[in-house]
């Protein structure tokens, strides 16, 4: 399919605060008309994705768009046309909703869509919505297990909702007792865990997934068989990678400078953007962040941040 024939849309991810999203019904008279999708539409000649968004959320919805973020790009290829979507997340606007166009809307929680059918190339985005904005990575090593998992009690508690179990000084048979521990605590909260490079061990104890090493990314075959399957990744190269193998999301770092190593290279924020600005995965950013650097991170695109000891 030559790049002419592709089709550019903007889509918008609308969220209000407890994290419902809106879906729209295609109008009957369109093609894949009754199918529900995210609201958006065509960019025209010259038109920049985010002006785009703009303009057909005030044409479809009667909105005014206040606050929106880059996020995901997906190419799908229906019977019709093979479509390029800019996926935004939408978190602010002023203005009631209004069919314009005669369409239905519904308010859809992540982990229970009650609307149905939805438009195929939407599917990965429900899934993409599931993952929380925060991702915690443990700090055992610092902080000791006991005092660890106190604070972790009390993240979860506070809606801490991702956890990655990472700890590589711990001989195996208390990694597996530890792991067995936070997965109780985390899932009696509904919260998931991931483990750090243990395919064996997420599965033996109930974890919910595994965070794939950038060692691990180059020798992998297949996706292992996970429920959710995140990948650590430095650079273009890695996070392509990723994509390809079917992580359900990435990690990219060090975006800014770290304490465990002064003086090392770091991406900074424009190269993060430059370098995600068309995964179609979800990507947290890490190094050297603290928790009130989600906006600006939103702002170059990632999904989200990770933090190691900020988390704690």
């Amino acid at each position: 399919m030559s790049q002419s024939k592709i089709v550019d849309v903007a889509a918008a991810v609308l969220q209000r605060p407890d994290g419902s999203f809106l879906l729209a019904q295609r109008p009957a008279g369109k093609i894949w008309a009754g199918y529900w999708e995210f609201p958006g539409g065509k960019l025209e000649q010259g038109e920049s994705a985010r002006d785009a968004l703009v303009r057909e959320l005030r044409e479809e919805l009667g909105i005014e768009v206040h606050n929106a973020y880059p996020w995901l790009m997906r190419v799908f290829t229906y019977p019709h046309a093979t479509v390029r979507l800019h996926f935004f997340r939408v978190t602010a606007w002023s203005g009631e909703l209004h069919p314009h166009e005669g369409q239905q809307f519904s308010w859809q929680q992540p982990t229970s869509v009650l609307v149905a059918p939805i438009l195929p190339a939407n599917a990965p985005i429900l899934r993409a919505l599931e993952l929380p904005t925060l991702y915690a990575i443990s700090n055992v090593a610092e902080l000791g297990e006991d005092e660890f998992l106190t604070r972790l009690e009390i993240k979860l508690d506070s809606g801490l909702r991702l956890i990655q179990l990472r700890e590589k000084d711990l001989a195996p048979d208390e990694l597996k007792a530890l792991a067995r521990r936070v997965v109780s605590m985390s899932h009696a909260r509904g919260a998931k865990v991931l483990l750090n490079g243990e395919v064996a061990l997420a599965q033996e104890v109930g974890a919910d997934g595994v965070q794939l090493t950038s060692s691990q990314l180059t020798g992998l075959s297949e996706r292992p068989d996970v429920r959710w399957c995140g990948a650590s990744c430095h650079n273009a190269e890695e996070l392509q990678r990723a994509e390809q193998l079917g992580c359900d999301f990435a990690l990219l770092s060090p975006v800014l400078p770290t304490r465990s190593h002064p003086g090392a290279p770091h991406l900074g924020w424009q190269s993060f953007a430059a370098i995600t600005a068309e995964s179609p995965i979800p990507v947290y950013a890490l190094g050297g962040l603290v928790e009130d650097d989600m906006a600006v991170a939103w702002q170059h695109g990632a999904h989200g941040i990770a933090l190691l000891r900020q988390a704690w």
